[in-house]
């Protein structure tokens, strides 16, 4: 199979030196899978071109006690403590949340929101079978709404989740971080606050005293956090640009990846924003090594019927640039 054959929403590579395969993570497509059921996937290739039909490696059926069944969005895999750990966002729509109090600007935002976060699971093999470790609830606190939870650990050792806090509770979505036990089972603490969707100015106007005429322009999708060479801290994440019409009458906007920096190498920032890297109805990017030492980002565009894009990436300090985009290994387009 090749990447323009491949149905990929969320993608995550993990390039595994033991058996110098990518393995190439993303839910699972029960067509292409042959395997039904809401899950995760994995595509593996030796060389970025042509991969493996998928195996499924996660099943929400056969979780017991699992608080949703709904979801598996966004999967990632790390190792951890000599295993490797699942993070993937579920939901469930029959566990509604309360109204949640007056948000930053005194306004109560009551969109109906439900139960949603990121569970984590384990395995002792890349190719599963992953089991949830609690199944009775999200990993980040479950009156909110949250998704597309990411492992960071810190210098001194500690594992954190940074996940997106969801526009539909919060109307600005933020990025937030929440403190992990040993285990990865369980969040330790309250939520750190990062930065809000807002706090990048060509998501759009920035929101005054009330709430915006437009929604949903403020959106935090898809954190993946890079620790650079200078000791910066850097977090790719994605949103939706502001639409804009131009002289010709074409429409830009739309979803895009972009990054943040931390220039004081902490969790905790401040972070400063930058611009898109890549437009075009991309996002949910994500960096990784290739065997021979190039930094790649992988992302899904279009973000329906999603497909995998390639880019090979330089570090010019803590600055992410693109050296070229891989259409020869994505099939181009």
């Amino acid at each position: 199979m090749r990447l323009p054959g491949m149905p990929l929403h969320d993608p995550f590579v993990v390039a595994d030196d033991a058996t110098r395969t990518y393995h190439l993570y993303t839910s699972n497509v029960p067509a292409v899978s042959g395997v039904g059921g809401t899950g995760t996937m994995v595509y593996r290739s030796r060389d970025l071109r042509d991969w493996t039909p998928p195996v499924v490696v996660f099943l929400t059926a056969g979780q017991e006690g699992l608080w949703a069944t709904d979801g598996a969005w966004a999967p990632e895999v790390h190792a951890w403590d000599g295993r490797y750990y699942l993070f993937t966002t579920l939901h469930n729509a029959d566990r509604p949340l309360p109204v949640p109090t007056p948000n930053q600007w005194g306004v109560p935002f009551r969109t109906p929101t439900h139960m949603r976060g990121t569970v984590t699971a384990v395995s002792d093999s890349l190719l599963g079978p992953f089991t949830v470790l609690d199944p009775s609830r999200p990993v980040p606190p479950e009156h909110l709404m949250t998704l597309d939870g990411t492992l960071y650990v810190d210098p001194s050792g500690q594992p954190w989740m940074v996940y997106a806090h969801e526009w539909l509770q919060t109307i600005d979505g933020t990025m937030e971080a929440v403190r992990l036990t040993p285990d990865l089972s369980r969040s330790v603490g309250d939520p750190v606050f990062l930065f809000k969707a807002s706090d990048a100015p060509w998501t759009g106007e920035q929101i005054p005293a009330g709430v915006p005429h437009q929604l949903p322009p403020y959106i935090t999708d898809g954190p993946q956090l890079y620790r650079t060479p200078d000791g910066c801290l850097l977090m790719l994440w994605s949103t939706y640009e502001k639409n804009v019409a131009g002289q010709d009458g074409t429409v830009s906007g739309g979803y895009a990846q972009t990054y943040a920096v931390s220039g004081s190498g902490d969790l905790a920032g401040p972070w400063e924003q930058r611009r898109p890297l890549v437009r075009d109805d991309s996002g949910h990017g994500m960096l990784f090594h290739t065997f021979d030492g190039r930094l790649m980002m992988i992302l899904h565009r279009p973000f329906e019927n999603a497909r995998g894009k390639l880019y090979e990436m330089r570090l010019d300090g803590h600055e992410l640039e693109i050296v070229r985009r891989r259409d020869d290994l994505d099939g181009g387009g």
